[in-house]
Formats: C-alpha cells, structure tokens, sequence
C-alpha cells in the first residue's frame, strides 16, 4: 500500500505553509490583536474541505502548517470539535485564560466527556508543527551563532539536542499521520493511533521547545524571542484533555487487554 502523499495534498501543504507564513511571520506584532482571517480561510475551501473532496488527512496537513505558524484562530476547534453535533453551548461567560495567551479557552456546558479520536488526531498534527518550527529555529541559529570563533552547531552539547528534536519530529509526524489516515477511514485501530499520536506527539513539541531555548541560550530566554510563544502553545497541548502517561496507559489496555496503572 502507498502511503505516500498524493499531488493535490503536497500542494495543499505547500500553499498553506506559503499563505500562514507571509500573514504569520515569526516577526508580527504579537501584542496586537490576532486576526485569525476566518473570512479568508472559508474563501480557500479549508473550513469545508469535503466540499472539494478531501477529509481528515489535509486538515491535518493544515494543521500542521498552522501549529508551525502559531495560527491564533479556532481551526483545531473547529475541525475536531463540531460543538454543536456533542451537544456543547458556551455557558456565555466568555472567554477562559490559559498558558497560551494566543488560545484562550471557552467554558461550555452539556455535551459528552472524553476525547475523540478526531480530536487527539488533530491536536498531534498541530503539536508536530509546533515541534517542527521549534527544530527550525534551533537548526537555523546553531548554523549561524558563533562561540569560540566556531558555530555553536559543532559542539556536542548543541547538535545532539537537535538530533534528538529531529529523531522525536519524524516519529510524532508518521504517528499524526497514521492516525490521520485511521480517522479519515473510519479504521477500527483509529483510538490506538490517536491516542499514540496525541501522548507522542504533544510531548515531543515541549521538549523540541526547552531543547531550542537552550540552544538559543540567553536570547531564547527573551520575551522578545518567540520562542517562549511556541512553548505556550505546546504546553497548552500537552496540558488539555488526556494527559500522555493516561493516553500510554490507554494504549497499553489496547495492546494488552488489560488495564495499566499510569
């Protein structure tokens, strides 16, 4: 079977990537407002992909480019979530803060507790785009920060942190799209995968973040730096819903068939 991605799907990743960075650039005013351009992303088919018949796999791919972006907006919500068919409604207290203070949250009423597999398999494909972004960073100034009359990528301490980055993001982006692919078809192990993917994945983008804040050293410390912004945002992931030692655990029973103490 080929898993690989096909021609529309490569480009689909392609032009968001290009549309999230020239609207989202690392160098935004992130004290302002964010405009999360809701407007714009109906007008480009991806607030209702099935209309030109795609499904879960390319809204993963968007939610990837937009994790790699820090898109503010309430796409994971509104792929994952479809309030309305769990029968939630906002309590109408407005927004709740959280960690990320691009992402607050909602208090809501009614509905069914639990995650679902949409909802885990979502959350993974954003963190691997934090984590990547997060790679990126670091990659780009070891190559370019000198120590010693060296860049700081050819010591140790530095491109070993980053090969570990590097190692965790390949594994977090096959387990994302693995359970991409299961919700997408409706497959019988989509639980098992979704469950993987989140516990990985959601890990790997905060500590793809703590490793590129040491590499940075001083300056990744800044509140200037968006590094610290990223880190919010994998904290946030990690944080809501299951936590990954409870999705292992959930993981485990599956493979097991017993259940795990976490």
């Amino acid at each position: 079977m080929d898993f690989a991605f096909d021609d529309v799907q490569v480009e689909l990743k392609t032009q968001a990537r290009a549309w999230l960075e020239q609207r989202y650039p690392l160098d935004r005013d992130w004290d302002a407002p964010q405009d999360d351009r809701w407007q714009e992303l109906g007008e480009l088919g991806w607030l209702d992909v099935a209309e030109a018949g795609l499904g879960f796999v390319e809204e993963a791919l968007l939610l990837e480019e937009m994790g790699r972006a820090l898109y503010p907006g309430p796409y994971l919500a509104h792929v994952a979530g479809q309030a309305e068919a769990n029968g939630l409604a906002f309590d109408g207290e407005g927004d709740v803060e959280s960690v990320d203070p691009t992402r607050p949250l909602r208090r809501v009423v009614g509905g069914t507790r639990g995650e679902s597999a949409r909802l885990r398999a979502a959350m993974a494909a954003e963190a691997v785009g934090v984590a990547q972004r997060a790679l990126d960073l670091g990659v780009e100034y070891a190559k370019t920060r000198e120590q010693f009359g060296k860049k700081i990528g050819v010591y140790q301490a530095v491109s070993h942190a980053l090969a570990d980055t590097y190692a965790d993001v390949e594994l977090a982006r096959s387990l994302a799209y693995w359970a991409a692919w299961c919700v997408a078809e409706e497959d019988e192990q989509a639980p098992l995968a979704a469950a993987a993917a989140k516990a990985f994945a959601v890990e790997a983008a905060v500590a793809a973040c703590e490793r590129s804040i040491q590499v940075h050293g001083g300056i990744g410390f800044t509140w200037e730096h968006p590094l610290h912004r990223f880190y919010k945002r994998a904290l946030w992931l990690e944080g809501f819903g299951t936590r990954p030692s409870e999705l292992r655990g959930e993981v485990a029973e599956a493979l097991l068939g017993a259940s795990v103490a976490v």
